[in-house]
């Protein structure tokens, strides 16, 4: 492990006024999105369409790097010159989602634990000879809605199943030279309040940072991909901006080492208005943040780019450009210089 080199990296991933595309979903989950839309998912036609993201011309700009699904990692942007061969002459680093996805958690009804220790390290080996730089693991941790069979979940065991999950994949990851974007997810889905999600988000991320310590991971050289402490979609009472931004910074001052290399949110169901404004706020707010606090979103990012493009190639540039102004919306909340004006 070459401790200066991941420093370097982590540091590198949340550089002021970038963020990190999220851009790593599965083959059945992009078909999904797809075919909400019409369009039709082949092979070629994701191809085209994750080529059409990370060749937008001025995203460098915003972007520091991009999660890659293993398709996409392994495809060429022309002849000759793969994914992440291209990022890395764009000046943005590639990173590749490692995890096998969330799964049933056996003797927990309602709850999940994610897979893919089994052979990571092997796989691991591969990715850094195709040019990966960072990796991603994905945890989900849902709360129970009230009057629901199972309100009390999250349970401890679902929550130390998962992080024990994070750390040994963060251990892993460091082992082969790669910075480990470590992420915990707290569901926005269902009817909790904030202050609910508080309590879940803190226990979560004490309980990820201890074993994190177990494992001995190198938290200088990792990434937090945390979800923002937000009421649930159901909940009669949403919160506002200012509430989102004040118990989240409130939750990470309590659980999160000043010594990790940064924050990188996702957005976790909220509107692209919403995720920027929030992570604005937070960028605006008194006070002394030990890491710097910025992006890692998907929908955020791609929403509008995909429903412009639909699968026609014309659309492309029209896509790009969509792109490209909502990463630079988000650039600018992540160092506290956004306004709704510029919507």
């Amino acid at each position: 492990m070459n401790i200066q080199q991941l420093e370097t990296t982590a540091q590198a991933m949340v550089a002021p006024g970038k963020g990190i595309l999220a851009m790593d979903e599965s083959t059945p989950t992009c078909t999904q999105r797809f075919h909400a839309l019409g369009i039709e998912s082949t092979l070629e036609t994701r191809h085209f369409y994750r080529s059409l993201l990370l060749t937008t011309p001025g995203l460098p700009k915003y972007i520091a790097g991009a999660i890659l699904y293993d398709e996409t990692f392994r495809q060429e942007v022309s002849n000759g010159t793969s994914f992440p061969q291209y990022l890395l002459a764009q000046g943005m680093l590639p990173g590749i989602k490692v995890d096998m996805g969330a799964m049933n958690l056996a003797n927990h009804p309602g709850e999940k634990v994610t897979e893919g220790l089994d052979g990571l390290r092997g796989r691991l080996m591969e990715y850094v000879e195709l040019g990966a730089r960072f990796t991603k693991w994905r945890a989900v941790i849902t709360i129970g809605n009230v009057g629901c069979t199972h309100p009390r979940i999250p349970t401890r065991g679902c929550i130390e199943a998962n992080a024990h999950a994070l750390a040994r994949y963060a251990a892993l990851v460091q082992e082969a030279g790669l910075v480990p974007i470590v992420e915990p997810e707290v569901l926005i889905t269902g009817d909790h309040t904030i202050e609910r999600c508080y309590e879940v988000t803190l226990e979560t991320l004490k309980t990820v940072f201890f074993e994190l310590h177990k494992q001995r991971v190198h938290l200088e050289g990792m990434v937090l991909k945390p979800s923002m402490v937000i009421a649930g979609l159901d909940c009669p009472q949403q919160a506002s901006v200012e509430q989102v931004a004040e118990l989240t910074v409130r939750c990470l001052l309590n659980t999160v080492p000043a010594t990790v290399a940064g924050v990188a949110f996702l957005s976790g169901g909220q509107t692209d208005e919403q995720a920027t404004a929030s992570l604005n706020a937070m960028n605006q707010m008194g006070g002394t943040r030990p890491w710097p606090l910025t992006f890692s979103y998907a929908r955020v990012l791609q929403g509008q780019p995909l429903q412009i493009w639909r699968g026609n190639p014309e659309n492309k540039i029209a896509a790009q450009q969509a792109l490209v102004r909502r990463a630079g919306l988000v650039s600018a909340a992540a160092e506290g210089n956004y306004d709704s004006g510029m919507e």
